[in-house]
């Protein structure tokens, strides 16, 4: 039976995910900072929780991440942890940076170091093409980050292909365009939408004001 570990099973994608691996007949392992005090609301509302193994683990700790690895010996790796928000990456660029580029670094230096077989998907951005003149983005469309969130998506994007070149690891990074849920949290724009439309349906006087509304996304 395949092992994967998924980082950051809590998460929107990491939830899909993880039922998807169930299906397929997977042994599911995810992590959290804290996995004692995490209540995992997502994995509870597609009724897999008691299905998944969790763990504690730092990403931006090498030694926290070396010890999860060698305790699971996974033989995939989903790398969906970090700081999602970009509006909240102006306001915590070095945090961000850390969540995403120090945390993809140090799977990739377990990896090595573990000499394995490990398989590795890291999810990148398409927030990673930055502005593109009006042009659709491919992959082979340069790098032009413009925000913190998407600095750091950039870096691990570029840290993926070196140790995958330098040390022949299979690693790879899937460039993730916009994509919305039910599992989405209250800070994303979409959410924030549903809940004053549903406040307001059932009475509310509330009214719902957003900010720049003239920003185009993917």
């Amino acid at each position: 039976m395949k092992r994967a570990l998924i980082c950051g099973i809590s998460g929107q994608d990491g939830t899909y995910l993880a039922r998807l691996l169930l299906k397929k007949g997977y042994r599911v392992h995810g992590t959290a900072r804290d996995a004692q005090v995490a209540d995992f609301a997502n994995l509870k509302l597609q009724c897999i929780e008691g299905q998944v193994t969790c763990h504690s683990m730092a990403p931006n700790d090498f030694r926290s991440v070396l010890q999860v690895l060698s305790k699971v010996q996974p033989d995939e790796i989903y790398n969906l942890t970090g700081q999602s928000s970009v509006g909240l990456s102006f306001d915590r660029p070095v945090e961000t940076l850390e969540s995403i580029s120090v945390a993809t670094l140090n799977l990739l230096e377990v990896m090595r170091f573990m000499d394995c077989s490990i398989r590795l998907y890291s999810a990148g951005s398409s927030e990673c093409f930055g502005n593109t003149d009006g042009l659709p983005a491919n992959e082979n469309s340069p790098l032009r980050p413009r925000r913190p969130y998407a600095e750091a998506k950039s870096t691990a994007f570029w840290e993926v292909a070196n140790y995958r070149e330098a040390y022949n690891l299979f690693a790879c990074t899937g460039i993730l365009f916009k994509h919305e849920s039910p599992l989405r949290p209250e800070r994303f724009v979409t959410q924030k939408i549903v809940k004053a439309a549903r406040c307001i349906a059932a009475g509310s006087a509330e009214k719902l004001n957003l900010g720049n509304i003239s920003i185009m996304r993917d």
